[in-house]
C-alpha cells in the first residue's frame, strides 16, 4: 500500500494512492483506520513531505564507497544525527539554492525509514516490526557551509534541502532495492540500497536503547554518491520498488511555493 499526504482544499489531508487517483483519507493510517472522504486525480496532487515527522534521524557515513571516499574510518556502531522539519518539502517541489551558497551544492540519494509504533528497548525483530513503510529522501546539502560551520545548523537545514516522498510504500523488501540518482534525466549514480554497514534495524536496536522512537519518527540512511546540482536542473532519486522522488532546483528569488 501506498500513503501519503497531498493539499486539498488548502490542507494538509492523507491520501491512499492509487492508479489513477488519491484516495482522501479522515486520518493518518500510521495512528490506525482512515475512512475515504474523497478523491483526487493523482496527475493533479500537490504533494507534501509524506510524513511530518515527530523526531527526524538521519544517519551518515553508511556505505562503504562513501566512506572510502571521504577518507573517514569505518563506523564500529549505529550512530545518528537530527535534522530540522522546516527542511523538508515535498515531490515536485523546488529545492531552493540559497544566494549565499557557493561552490558545493550536492544531491544524496537516500532511503528512509518510517516508524509505525512506540519503540523502547527494542530487539532487532521488534526494531523489524516497528517500520510502518518505506519513503525517499534527497540529503541536500552546501559543503561549504558545512565546513565552515561547527555543527550542520544551515549546511543541511536550511529550507527546502530535505525533499522527501512521494508517497510511504509499505510492501516493499527496501534493502532489496536499487538506488538511483538521476540529473536532467542522466543517470550519476546507482547502488544496491541495502549495502549499509549497520542497516535500518540496527540504527532502531541502538536508538532506542536511550530513545523512545515515537509513530511517525523517520530515520534517514545516508547515501552512497554524492552529484552536483545547479539551478535549472531537475534532480530524480529512484528506489525500486518505492518510486520516484523529484525536484526542480531554483535560485533564491526566482521560485514558487
Amino acid at each position: 500500500m501506498r500513503y501519503a499526504r497531498v493539499s486539498a482544499g488548502g490542507r494538509a489531508v492523507w491520501g491512499r494512492v492509487g492508479e489513477t487517483d488519491v484516495e482522501l483519507l479522515s486520518g493518518s493510517p500510521i495512528e490506525g483506520d482512515a475512512q475515504v472522504i474523497g478523491t483526487v486525480p493523482r496527475d493533479t496532487a500537490l504533494w507534501l513531505p509524506p510524513v511530518v515527522p515527530p523526531v527526524f534521524y538521519a544517519v551518515g557515513m553508511n556505505y562503504p564507497r562513501h566512506i572510502a571516499h571521504a577518507g573517514a574510518a569505518v563506523p564500529d556502531r549505529p550512530e545518528v544525527g537530527y535534522r530540522a522539519n522546516n527542511a523538508l518539502t515535498g515531490h515536485g517541489s523546488p529545492i531552493v539554492r540559497p544566494a549565499g551558497v557557493e561552490d558545493r551544492f550536492e544531491a544524496e540519494p537516500e532511503l528512509v525509514a518510517v516508524i509505525g509504533r512506540t519503540l523502547k528497548h527494542a530487539t532487532y525483530d521488534d526494531a523489524r516490526a516497528a517500520v510502518f513503510g518505506w519513503t525517499i529522501g534527497n540529503d541536500v546539502s552546501a559543503r561549504t557551509w558545512q565546513h565552515q560551520d561547527r555543527s550542520f545548523w544551515r549546511s543541511k537545514n536550511s529550507d527546502t534541502f530535505k525533499p522527501m516522498g512521494p508517497w510511504i510504500e509499505t510492501d516493499v523488501d527496501a534493502l532489496a532495492q536499487t538506488t538511483t540518482l538521476r540529473v536532467n534525466g542522466v543517470q550519476r549514480a546507482s547502488f544496491p540500497t541495502g549495502d549499509m554497514v549497520f542497516d535500518p534495524f540496527d540504527h532502531i536496536v541502538e536508538i532506542t536503547k536511550h530513545i523512545t522512537l515515537q509513530p511517525g519518527d523517520v530515520l534517514w540512511m545516508g547515501a552512497e554518491s554524492t552529484c552536483q546540482l545547479e539551478p535549472g536542473d531537475t534532480v530524480e532519486v529512484e528506489i525500486s520498488g518505492i518510486g520516484v522522488l523529484s525536484n526542480p532546483v531554483h535560485p533564491e528569488g526566482n521560485h514558487q511555493s
